[in-house]
């Protein structure tokens, strides 16, 4: 048997990852390159790939019989999908075009699903039954837009077999960063009473598609506890000697803590508010604009919730109440309101961690502002380890 690739076999130099040797991290990585960049106006990502390996391990130990399909929608930086294509995993497409992203450097077929429920006629070789699950614990809910309800699924599958369709499963999704784990335990249960009712059709189901809905920060629940709920639901409606293959859609869970932005200061401003009551100061309020904002990096802000930036080198000085803009005359372009940070200077950096799901995907270069470059780095351990086996202390690399 020939000897599978290392990760530095991986990574042609056009992706540009730095190999980071053992006095160094991703953190004196950001200091270099913020020397580096000095005051230019030139925002930037780092992707730790330790970090994106380490999360596709923690995956592997908890979820052992769920194989990740992951959603390239998320995040679809080159040096992530190489990574994680060699790792194993599969992808989780919504398109013609990103499928053929996929094939053409040669990832196999059986290693893409294309998930989108909404689907042009021509491009529809297959089907997989969507049905909409309970998700009012999650964030962002998606079963108000897709998903059939559990009292339209015979009809639906009743109309595929007049039709000689090939329905091989049940998918369901829980809705994005879902907040109670029990979600999952629900929607199972559901998708085994289809599994029963449709034997009845002729359909013998071979594939369930959990979904996706896990967090990149164990946050608000950690993968151990979906993990426990998931694997204890499985065990009992999908017993392994069923044979039914277990797949899900993690997309957030493995981009959003592998990425973190370096913005900095291009402008600041100071609103004094007068308190209209005689002998008081008036209240001071600064304003920062940032060289990247919501229509760049940051962009699932507008939907998403919230970031915490801080700085780049601790300053104790007097803290004040802050807003902190981007940088295009749009404004609906706020970063953030209300922020108690120390009093910044033009030049300063801010960072944000955690911001790898859902921005560059989304980001766009309105008003001319450039999208920020990004690099990648990784530690020589897990450069030269085997993709066939890993160190025993590998995920506790830091």
């Amino acid at each position: 048997m020939s000897k599978r690739p290392t990760m530095n076999d991986v990574w042609p130099d056009k992706c540009g990852v730095y190999i980071l040797d053992k006095e160094s991290t991703a953190t004196r990585f950001i200091d270099k390159k913020i020397k580096e960049l000095d005051s230019m106006v030139k925002p930037f990502q780092v992707l730790n790939l330790d970090t994106l390996i380490q999360m596709h391990l923690k995956w592997l130990s908890y979820l052992p019989r769920v194989k990740p399909f992951y959603a390239v929608k998320c995040n679809s930086t080159e040096t992530v999908l190489r990574t994680l294509n060699a790792l194993g995993t599969g992808f989780d497409c919504a398109s013609k075009g990103e499928i053929s992203q996929f094939l053409s450097p040669g990832v196999k077929p059986e290693n893409i699903i294309y998930a989108h429920t909404t689907k042009p006629q021509s491009h529809i070789k297959y089907a997989l039954l969507r049905i909409a699950v309970d998700d009012s614990s999650s964030f962002h809910r998606l079963s108000s837009k897709f998903g059939a309800g559990l009292s339209t699924t015979g009809r639906l599958l009743e109309c595929a077999a007049e039709l000689g369709l090939e329905v091989v499963g049940v998918s369901f999704h829980i809705g994005s960063k879902c907040s109670q784990s029990l979600a999952f335990r629900q929607a199972i249960a559901d998708a085994r009473s289809i599994f029963d009712t449709v034997k009845l059709l002729g359909f013998q189901f071979s594939l369930l598609d959990i979904g996706g809905g896990f967090s990149g920060k164990d946050f608000p629940v950690t993968l151990q506890e979906f993990s426990k709920v998931i694997n204890g639901a499985l065990d009992e409606y999908f017993p392994f000697e069923s044979g039914v293959q277990i797949i899900a859609e993690p997309g957030r869970y493995y981009a959003e803590s592998t990425f973190t932005l370096a913005a900095n200061v291009i402008a600041k401003r100071v609103i004094m508010e007068d308190m209209r009551k005689e002998g008081e100061v008036p209240e001071r309020l600064m304003m920062y604009y940032l060289s990247d904002g919501v229509y760049g990096s940051l962009n699932f802000l507008l939907t998403d919730g919230q970031v915490s930036p801080y700085l780049h080198r601790v300053r104790l000085n007097n803290f004040s109440m802050s807003v902190i803009w981007g940088p295009t005359c749009d404004y609906i372009d706020k970063i953030v309101d209300n922020y108690l940070i120390p009093e910044l200077h033009v030049g300063d950096w801010l960072l944000f961690d955690n911001i790898g799901a859902y921005g560059i995907s989304m980001s766009t270069e309105f008003n001319g502002f450039k999208r920020s470059s990004i690099y990648s780095v990784v530690t020589n351990e897990t450069c030269n380890c085997s993709l066939l086996q890993y160190p025993k202390n590998f995920l506790s690399i830091s």
